[in-house]
């Protein structure tokens, strides 16, 4: 054929080249086409064996449909799981959990524990069986039936709260509470409990059923501030858990639902009243018969005499954490039992748990409030006290560093600072408080009305919104959203971490931050511009009182975040908010300077004030966890009061000491060259008599050189000798010591 092709004109030898390749591809569809007819009718015919109808295929095509739900149910759980899977990421995630830390404050005296107790744990076995039975009976039924998550009980528990519109029952099982206790915080979230979920199912699968029950038993909550079942038994009943009776045993297991609420040293009769439940919980439960709880139930538990001092557990919880980071972190070494000395002021810690309780006590109803949460810090960000809450008992969510609320105007400061930053602006300049919008967006002062021309110092002492707007607006040469941008960076040069999304009411505090971050930012407004962190350890020993951190010795210097000009410029014009504006009722007289600032939020949901004299501050916020408006709270009312009524008590017999950069007047310095500070107000409570930290130090070294002396060791006792830290010199001292959007 191709000898034919190459003897025809090369035009015709193309024609039919064409031709056979047409014919070729038409061929090859036809047969494809043939044979994917037959496969199809071959599948077909397979497929119809399996033809359903009528209900049959009702069911089928549920069941299609759940195996669709089902995958698709499965990658969302993965997505969720992710960061569940990451907290147990590292090998040593129990080993990380199991310190035993023993608390001072800062004059020594032994405040709490937090962590495992190495030295006296009481293995499972050698539990009474009707105490584990009491646990069981009262906490997880189902326990060692269940694979981390009690469905049926969740099921019960959710039924029962719907019928009663409220939270009767709880359906974690013991492994969820131990999750959470290992690896998660008490914020109540959505996020928190799926990640507990996942964590009880990891939990599960590492561990085994007496190895979970043992963890939890050792590490829960029980009141007074102990923590573990062997802390409470010893801390109620002067006993060890291996001798407890059943009555004993049945007011022990009482107290996981609500350890403050229930516990016997506070309220013996309700104590009372919870045991018995157990003990009835026990024979629903088949573990008992009735009669074997007779004898308990006529012959209740009586717990040894405790007095009812408040324990700083907030503060506690908090210090931990603060540990556990160092210790992860390779800076204690492979020492698991501590000691710490904390920059906690007991005195002042229990004066503000007592202010907050008497203020809801007293105004809660008529502001319709139902928290508060306080932090008291010193300008280098030594945490002095922390309150996170009115109940620790009924709630350990830590709301002075795990929840997020709007600052209000008390954000306004970090504006401030911003504009005078600009160098357009200064205290006196003058600004007009006018109509603003940006966008759909205009905001209003409180009260509706407008200042007209003012200096901008009382700009920020009467709180106006406006003005607030129209610096933002000005930072950024008439942008607004390069202003904020600004506003942000100086936030986050101050501290603040949180997430501080671009809306334009951020200028007005509509950002959520937290309040120890808030204070600690505030801290840098009296120390010059330098940058604050707040601490709570200042010393850590082993148990050999070797000494392992200090901070003023490990920890990085504080940082110059901002210029400290402008940083006293603000100043003075902070002070003018205390001193003429909308945070009068925290003056505390004597010569001492505050400088501070209110905020309030839209719709009255949270209410601020933060301020600071040269020796000490912080920040109070009143609030609920729900985010229900309050009856028209504002900062300059209760918050301010709680402040002041604090501050006044904790800067009692304390040296004053001045604002940096902070100009004095006449009466400041007339105070400062005079003796010790008088009582800040009459009927104000008295602070125990306490040693400054110098007199400490000093009566310390005296007493090393004493020692030595009797030592003989006449020719070291006269050198140069290193005081002892006041945590180890205090005892032998003789010390006395005492165990939205803004709306203003």
């Amino acid at each position: 054929m191709w000898k034919r092709l190459g003897s025809l004109p090369i035009v015709k030898r193309l024609s039919r080249v064409l031709l056979a390749v047409d014919a070729m591809i038409d061929s090859s569809m036809f047969d494809s086409g043939r044979r994917s007819r037959e496969t199809y009718e071959n599948f077909s015919a397979f497929m119809a064996r399996f033809h359903v109808s009528g209900l049959s295929r009702i069911g089928v095509e549920i069941a299609c449909e759940a195996l669709t739900m089902s995958l698709g149910g499965g990658i969302l759980a993965l997505a969720l799981a992710s960061s569940a899977f990451h907290m147990t990421s590292e090998k040593d995630w129990l080993k990380r959990a199991d310190l035993a830390v023993t608390f001072l404050d800062r004059y020594g005296v032994e405040v709490g524990q937090r962590g495992i107790k190495h030295d006296d744990a009481v293995p499972l076995e050698d539990y009474p069986d009707y105490l584990v039975k009491a646990v069981l009976a009262t906490e997880d039924r189902r326990f060692y039936e269940h694979f981390g998550i009690d469905v049926i009980g969740t099921a019960r528990a959710l039924t029962v709260n719907a019928r009663s519109s409220g939270v009767v029952q709880g359906g974690s099982s013991i492994t969820q509470q131990l999750a959470k206790n290992l690896f998660l915080s008490n914020e109540r979230t959505v996020t928190r409990k799926i990640n507990e979920a996942f964590l009880a199912l990891w939990l599960e699968h590492h561990l085994t059923k007496r190895e979970i029950l043992k963890l939890y038993l050792d590490r829960v909550y029980m009141g007074g501030g102990t923590f573990g079942i062997q802390a409470a038994a010893e801390f109620y009943f002067g006993k060890s858990v291996k001798d407890v009776t059943l009555a004993e045993a049945a007011m022990l297991a009482g107290l996981f639902k609500a350890p403050t609420k229930y516990a016997p040293h506070v309220n013996l009769p309700a104590a009372r009243a919870r045991a018995n439940d157990v003990l009835n919980n026990l024979v629903d439960a088949g573990f008992m018969t009735a009669s074997q709880i007779v004898p308990a139930q006529r012959n209740p538990a009586t717990p040894v005499a405790r007095k009812q001092d408040s324990s700083p557990d907030w503060y506690l919880d908090y210090a931990y954490e603060e540990v556990q980071k160092l210790a992860d972190s390779g800076k204690l070494g492979e020492d698991r039992v501590l000691n710490v000395r904390l920059a906690l002021d007991s005195n002042v810690q229990k004066r503000a748990g007592e202010v907050i309780e008497d203020n809801l006590r007293e105004s809660g109803h008529a502001y319709h409030v139902k928290q508060s949460a306080m932090v008291v810090m010193e300008p280098d960000g030594a945490l002095r006290a922390m309150v996170g809450g009115r109940d620790y008992g009924a709630s350990q969510f830590n709301r002075a560093t795990e929840a997020m609320r709007q600052p209000g105007s008390s954000f306004k400061p970090y504006v401030y600072l911003t504009a005078l930053m600009t160098g357009k602006f200064k205290p006196t300049t003058i600004v007009v408080d006018s109509p603003v919008c940006i966008g759909n967006w205009c905001p209003h002062n409180y009260g509706g009305s407008y200042a007209g021309s003012l200096p901008l110092a009382n700009a920020l002492a009467r709180s106006l919104n406006t003005v607030a707007v129209k610096l933002s607006i000005a930072i950024g040469n008439g942008n607004p959203k390069a202003g904020r941008a600004k506003i942000v960076q100086t936030a986050r040069s101050l501290g603040i971490t949180a997430p501080l999304e671009d809306t334009p009411s951020l200028p007005i505090g509509a950002d959520e931050v937290t309040l120890l971050e808030h204070a600690a930012a505030y801290a840098a407004f009296v120390n010059g511009g330098k940058k604050t962190l707040a601490y709570t350890a200042m010393e850590i020993d082993n148990r050999h009182g070797d000494l392992l951190y200090r901070h003023d010795r490990n920890a990085p210097p504080q940082e110059q975040a901002v210029p400290f000009d402008k940083v006293v410029e603000l100043g003075s014009m902070m002070r003018k908010v205390v001193e003429e504006g909308t945070g009068r009722a925290a003056q505390l007289g004597d010569g001492r300077e505050v400088i501070g600032k209110t905020g309030t939020t839209n719709g009255f949901k949270d209410a601020w004030f933060c301020g600071y004299s040269g020796a000490m501050g912080g920040c109070v916020w009143y609030g609920n966890d729900d985010g229900e408006p309050m009856n028209n709270m504002t900062g300059g009312s209760l918050p301010a009061r709680t402040w002041h009524d604090i501050m006044a008590y904790a800067h009692q017999g304390v040296p004053l000491k001045h604002i940096v950069g902070m100009a004095q007047a006449p009466v400041a310095e007339a105070a400062a060259a005079g003796t010790p500070i008088k009582p800040l107000e009459l009927g104000a409570p008295q602070r125990p008599a306490t040693l400054s930290k110098g007199a400490v130090e000093a009566l310390g070294s005296i007493e090393t050189k004493i020692k030595a002396l009797s030592l003989g060791k006449r020719g070291d006792a006269f050198q140069e000798l290193a005081p002892l830290s006041p945590a180890r010199s205090h005892s032998a001292a003789g010390g006395s010591r005492t165990l939205g959007g803004a709306v203003e």
